[in-house]
């Protein structure tokens, strides 16, 4: 599932943008009124759409675009001489006044990007080197060494760790690595 995130400064702007998406099967995770509110918000995902317009209670959409991880992707909404001259990178465009189809295929369309991303992330992971095995391997070993943990409790914790960290499992791997073999 891709979450979402709207932010419009008028809340019911918001609000009937996410009751277009739920009637279409998209859930919308929140709606904010400020940028500050959506970041807020996308601190507790790993991935996922903003769609807002070009100006917040607090921020512009570009200030937002810069704050937002690069795993976060941006549908603008607004009048198209907001963005005549170009679009921050990683933002896309949907001109006002906002057609239904065009919302639900863009939403579409960066949905199916961050799935993509995310399938070859996932492949990624398991074409790691001999070394990137033997590290994570001495981590879980660490692990069970130290918390008295089962391989598989292990396994689990750096699985973890690093899905709430932002960080892929290598590095959380090093993480545990770096910590237990300072505190010895």
């Amino acid at each position: 599932m891709v979450h979402m995130i709207i932010v419009f400064p008028k809340k019911e702007v918001g609000v009937n943008i996410r009751n277009i998406l739920n009637r279409n099967g998209l859930d919308a995770a929140g709606v904010c009124t400020t940028g500050a509110q959506a970041l807020q918000c996308a601190d507790t995902m790993d991935e996922g759409i903003v769609i807002c317009g070009y100006r917040m209670k607090d921020m512009m959409y570009s200030e937002l675009r810069e704050c937002l991880p690069d795993t976060f992707e941006m549908l603008l909404i607004s009048s198209t001489e907001k963005w005549s001259d170009g679009l921050e990178p990683g933002v896309l465009g949907l001109p006002m006044p906002l057609k239904v189809y065009d919302l639900l295929n863009s939403v579409e369309m960066l949905r199916q990007g961050i799935q993509r991303r995310r399938k070859k992330r996932r492949e990624a992971a398991k074409n790691r080197s001999a070394e990137q095995k033997a590290v994570i391997a001495e981590a879980k070993a660490l692990l069970m060494e130290r918390n008295h943990m089962s391989e598989e409790e292990a396994h689990r914790y750096l699985q973890k760790s690093s899905m709430d960290s932002g960080t892929n499992m290598l590095e959380t791997a090093q993480m545990v690595l770096t910590i237990m073999r300072d505190t010895v």
